[in-house]
């Protein structure tokens, strides 16, 4: 499919360097500009960004710039119940083949693994700078993503 016909969601860490860069949020503003109808916005991304939020303001922000518009437009979400169970899964499977201790492991890792199943479940790619993580997910999860930035073709 033509990389301008895919759907795409950003995680979590593209927004958070977009927010703290003026160069990262010129290239974010220019994915928007381009691929702007083809866009979809995670639960569990937009649920890492309020818990990251430093204060109520960072917050209403947060949801009148980012969170609101995708959901006026129908363009959020979520993780069923079957991609909860999946992600379980795919933790319990990490812990049984490469034993990964879950108390030890690195606190947005399930959220993760969660956000891969949910955009497998969704059919959208998902744009990260995490690609080690996302690798690692992907040997047991097949779905797409790729680094910042998908270019139109």
């Amino acid at each position: 499919m033509p990389r301008a016909e895919r759907k795409y969601t950003l995680d979590t860490n593209v927004f958070i360097r977009s927010f703290r860069t003026a160069t990262a949020n010129q290239a974010l503003q220019r994915f928007h500009r381009a691929l702007a109808p083809f866009e979809h916005l995670s639960a569990v991304v937009a649920h890492e960004l309020r818990a990251g939020a430093q204060d109520a303001e960072a917050r209403r922000m947060l949801e009148r710039h980012l969170i609101t518009p995708f959901v006026k437009r129908d363009r959020l979400f979520a993780p069923t119940a079957a991609a909860w169970q999946g992600a379980g899964d795919t933790l319990a499977q990490l812990r049984a083949e490469e034993g990964v201790d879950l108390r030890r492991m690195r606190r947005g890792f399930a959220n993760d693994v969660l956000l891969a199943v949910s955009c497998r479940e969704a059919g959208i790619t998902l744009v990260t700078e995490n690609v080690k993580d996302f690798e690692r997910i992907r040997q047991y999860v097949r779905f797409d993503f790729e680094p910042p930035w998908p270019t139109v073709v």
